[in-house]
C-alpha cells in the first residue's frame, strides 16, 4: 500500500513507481464548490505521475458520455481524465462505464419505507444500460491483463438493458408488496436531493447528466470507436440484495 495525496505529484509519482499497471480512479467530491477545477488537477497530476513513474498502462474509469464535449454534466470530470491521460500520450483504455445498478440504493429504501420508489429517469418504462459495479472491477481487472497498446475506450453496460419499472417489479417481488414507480419532474430534483450534501456545482451537474439521459445525449453507441463489454450481473440480483438489507 502507497497512500498519497491524489494532487501531489511527487506522492503519487512514487505510488506508482514500478508497477506493471493501474486503475485510476478520479473521486468527485461533490460538497465542494471547485469540484470540477479538483477533478482537473487530479487527472493532471495522474498523467503526469504516471508519465514520470513509466507506467506501462493504465485503466482509467470513465462513463457513459466521456466522449462528448459538453453536455454531460458531472460526466465531465470523467472525460477530464481521458484528455489529461491522451494529451500525456500513456498507453490507457478508458473504462466507460454505464449507470451503477447500486445508485438505486437510496431509491430502493425510499421504496421499502413507502411502497412508492422515486425515479429521475422520466421514461419509467424505457429500458438503458445499466451495470453491476463488481462487474466493473472485475473488467478493469480483465483489460489489465490483456495485450493491447495506445489509447482506446470500452464501454460496459450489464447483461441487458433496464427500465425503472423493471426496479420498481425486483423490489416489490423481494418484498412480497406493490411497488410503484414515482418520475420526478425536474423542478423537483433540488428538494429530492437537499440532504445529498451537493454544492451548488454538483447539483447543476447532476441536472445537466440527468437531462442528457433523458434527452438521450448519454448514449451508450455514441462513441462508434469504442469496443464494448457486457458484464454477467442482472438487475435482479442487485436490487434484490439492495431491498432485502434495506427493508
Amino acid at each position: 500500500m502507497a497512500p498519497a495525496d491524489l494532487t501531489d505529484l511527487g506522492a503519487m509519482t512514487r505510488a506508482l513507481g514500478g508497477v506493471r499497471g493501474a486503475c485510476v480512479v478520479n473521486p468527485q467530491q461533490y460538497g465542494r464548490d471547485d469540484l470540477f477545477e479538483l477533478a482537473d488537477r487530479i487527472a493532471l497530476t495522474t498523467a503526469h505521475a504516471a508519465l514520470e513513474a513509466r507506467v506501462p498502462r493504465l485503466v482509467a474509469l470513465s462513463s457513459v458520455g466521456g466522449d462528448r464535449a459538453g453536455g454531460t454534466g458531472r460526466i465531465g470530470m470523467n472525460r477530464m481524465v481521458e484528455q489529461r491521460l491522451g494529451e500525456a500520450g500513456i498507453p490507457a483504455l478508458f473504462l466507460r462505464a454505464a449507470y451503477f445498478m447500486e445508485n438505486w440504493a437510496p431509491l430502493i429504501a425510499h421504496a421499502v419505507r413507502t411502497g412508492t420508489l422515486p425515479t429521475f429517469l422520466a421514461r419509467r418504462s424505457v429500458p438503458s444500460p445499466m451495470v453491476a459495479t463488481a462487474d466493473v472491477g472485475a473488467t478493469a481487472a480483465a483489460l489489465l491483463r490483456e495485450e493491447w497498446t495506445g489509447t482506446g475506450a470500452v464501454t460496459l453496460a450489464g447483461p441487458r438493458d433496464y427500465a425503472p419499472n423493471d426496479v420498481a417489479a425486483i423490489v416489490s417481488a423481494t418484498l412480497g408488496a406493490p411497488v410503484d414507480v414515482a418520475v420526478l419532474p425536474e423542478a423537483q430534483w433540488p428538494q429530492a436531493l437537499a440532504d445529498a450534501g451537493f454544492s451548488n456545482a454538483a447539483l447543476a451537474g447532476f441536472v445537466e447528466m440527468t437531462r442528457g439521459l433523458n434527452g438521450s445525449h448519454i448514449d451508450m453507441a455514441s462513441d462508434p470507436g469504442a469496443g464494448a463489454r457486457l458484464g454477467p450481473t442482472p438487475l435482479e440480483r442487485v436490487v434484490a440484495d439492495l431491498a432485502r438489507r434495506l427493508r
